[in-house]
């Protein structure tokens, strides 16, 4: 038991050590030397946990894509309407950019590597959660039925990353909620219902955290 308490220690080591050199350097710049000298660890404990540089960037790809769908599951359980679940998890992954380097890693690892290997499985989940929501919300009368679910399904995600990415490079993303709010002020007139019209600024303002689930 002691040995396998001190292997996940290690493990967790050598991840948060990889996330924070990808999250500076990237994929193609980073070396194994590189993460070994970033998580103070052995090359032997490093190729025991992981047999290569790409196995252990799926590895953070997929641990940032499980802290999303955990977000969006949690968000789903507090039973508030679709459009603010909506606007709740593009906060939640905002905050999560900000404060989690793990996050930070994968996001930027998915962008590198999906120019030519990376996953698809990121994105096709989340344009598949926010085209349910979109439909979701039409149905309850919150959207405008003009609007096609399928399209906003696919533009919110490429909306949200180039916010996040500009605001990373102005700003290194220190000003991200404020431009996540004002993505939702210019959005929000162009599809909602009337009967939501009155309501923009209200909806602009929703959030989630975990001590409020």
């Amino acid at each position: 038991m002691v040995k396998q308490a001190r292997a996940e220690l290690t493990r967790q080591q050598i991840v948060a050590g990889a996330a924070a050199q990808f999250e500076k350097t990237g994929y193609g710049s980073t070396s194994m030397a590189d993460i070994v000298s970033g998580a103070g660890t052995t090359k032997g404990a490093l190729y025991f946990h992981f047999a290569s540089k790409d196995e252990l960037a799926q590895f953070i790809i997929a641990e940032q894509h499980r802290l999303s769908i955990e977000s969006v599951q949690a968000i789903s359980a507090t039973g508030k309407d679709p459009l603010e679940q909506m606007i709740m998890l593009t906060h939640e992954m905002a905050r999560q950019i900000v404060d989690e380097p793990i996050v930070r890693a994968g996001i930027r690892l998915t962008l590198e590597l999906s120019t030519y290997e990376g996953p698809v499985e990121p994105y096709a989940e989340w344009i598949s959660a926010i085209t349910d929501l979109t439909a979701r919300a039409q149905a309850e009368g919150e959207i405008r039925k003009s609007v096609s679910a399928e399209s906003f399904g696919r533009f919110m995600p490429s909306a949200f990353t180039g916010v996040q990415l500009v605001s990373n490079v102005l700003t290194r993303r220190s000003d991200l909620p404020d431009r996540v709010d004002e993505m939702w002020q210019i959005l929000l007139p162009g599809i909602v219902s009337d009967e939501l019209s009155g309501d923009i600024e209200r909806l602009v303002k929703s959030r989630w955290t975990p001590a409020a689930a």
